[in-house]
């Protein structure tokens, strides 16, 4: 994410424009791009303008955002205007410009994005249809939105891209599922193309193209909500256990834009699901095992959160360099030299950290430290139904010690012992 921000100058005016190019802009667009002395944008956007506007032209580079700040900061004096595909503010250049040059600084001037064209075009209601950017991102991001008798819009990132996401549908079970491809959205070329998944005709069309996906009604289903079956991982056994996940990930309460620590990832599982829960949250996991550490990667592009980040390494030492955290989780590697030392000396105040155990070795450090610093220390215990003979009997897992607390200081005072007292 871009964080540092230009000094204050001139505006900049940033010109939402549509496939129906010059013609589509309204008065205000069109006198920022006379006015301009540069303008700043895609190779296909400033093919749009015509002649009249005189203004230096500079093409993004890419890849594009990193580049952002240099180009600003060489551009950003007093007529610079920046040209965005339709609505600059969503899924568009908008963000990146706000973070570098400040809110401020922009005049934004939208244009109907190609996603209010989609749903004109469609009948849907925009509000209700989960849409999703594979402009960057990699393509198993699509998995996510994938549910049963969902709407879905996917910005393509080119011509290739309805292709490749007919293909991703098929092998994970959505072969059923109608892919409307609509491309130069608003514009005098406008197209559409039909089709399903399992079996799409098309060759590859225009690379300006929405992807609309009716989800068939029989596709496989994976809640939202934490505690996913077990079955749904792969896994050499390293796994924290669907119900002690789902109470482990309510303990740890992600928020959007919040990050967690994941150490002894395992197979991922809990890193997935924090991220599932908003696509804003982040996490990183630390696994020292490759094998495994490839296998979460799996486990966290077939659950739709590619973006999870994976260091391979022990902890603490691979902790070294890693953004505070907002959440930390330990489900392996207690007992390592210094390891709850660092999570602790890393945990913002304010900032959550949930370990659990089912050794006595590693119950012994979680009770002291929930003696020095408090917070919760309980036990879950889960029993299943298993056949007994010809009847019903109960077999427990084993149970898992959990110690939670939220840091409320930078203070490294420990408390005395605590009692119980209810």
């Amino acid at each position: 994410m871009l964080s540092s921000v230009l000094p204050s100058g001139p505006p900049i005016t940033v010109v939402g424009i549509g496939a129906d190019g010059w013609d589509g802009l309204g008065e205000q667009g069109r006198a920022a791009l006379l006015a301009a002395r540069t303008v700043l944008g895609g190779p296909r956007q400033l093919e749009l303008l015509p002649s009249e506007v005189t203004a230096a032209r500079v093409g993004w580079p890419t890849p594009l955002r990193p580049a952002v700040p240099t180009l600003l900061a060489e551009h950003a004096h007093a007529g610079l205007a920046v040209l965005a595909s339709g609505d600059p503010m969503f899924f568009g250049i908008g963000r990146a410009l706000a973070e570098v040059a400040g809110a401020d600084r922009l005049r934004v001037l939208p244009h109907p994005s190609s996603l209010s064209y989609a749903c004109a075009r469609l009948g849907w209601p925009l509000e209700s249809t989960e849409v999703v950017s594979l402009v960057g991102r990699p393509l198993e991001t699509l998995n996510l939105a994938l549910q049963p008798g969902r709407r879905v819009l996917v910005l393509s990132a080119d011509a290739a891209t309805p292709a490749a996401v007919a293909e991703l549908l098929t092998r994970q079970g959505w072969g059923a599922t109608r892919l409307r491809v609509l491309e130069q959205l608003g514009g005098p070329a406008e197209h559409h193309l039909d089709g399903t998944a399992a079996a799409w005709p098309h060759p590859p069309g225009d690379p300006l193209n929405v992807i609309a996906l009716d989800c068939a009604a029989d596709g496989p289903r994976h809640s939202l909500v934490p505690g996913l079956p077990d079955g749904s991982y792969e896994s050499d056994g390293q796994l924290t256990k669907r119900h002690v996940r789902a109470a482990t990930l309510a303990t740890l309460a992600p928020s959007p834009g919040e990050l967690l620590w994941d150490i002894g990832g395992g197979s991922g599982s809990i890193a997935i699901e924090w991220l599932r829960a908003h696509r804003d949250c982040r996490a990183v996991t630390v696994e020292r095992d490759p094998v495994r550490a490839g296998r979460i990667a799996r486990n966290a592009a077939g659950l739709g959160v590619p973006r999870l980040r994976v260091v391979t390494g022990p902890a603490p030492a691979a902790l070294a360099g890693l953004p505070t955290p907002d959440a930390i989780f330990v489900g392996g590697g207690l007992t390592a030299p210094g390891l709850l030392d660092a999570c602790w000396a890393a945990l913002p105040v304010g900032g959550r950290l949930v370990a659990n155990t089912v050794t006595l070795e590693s119950e012994a450090l979680l009770t002291e430290w929930y003696r020095r610093h408090g917070g919760e220390l309980l036990r879950l215990a889960v029993a299943h139904a298993v056949p007994v003979g010809g009847f019903t009997g109960w077999r427990q897992a084993m149970p898992v010690t959990q110690w939670s607390v939220v840091r409320e200081t930078r203070s490294e005072t420990h408390r005395g012992t605590r009692e119980d007292t209810a």
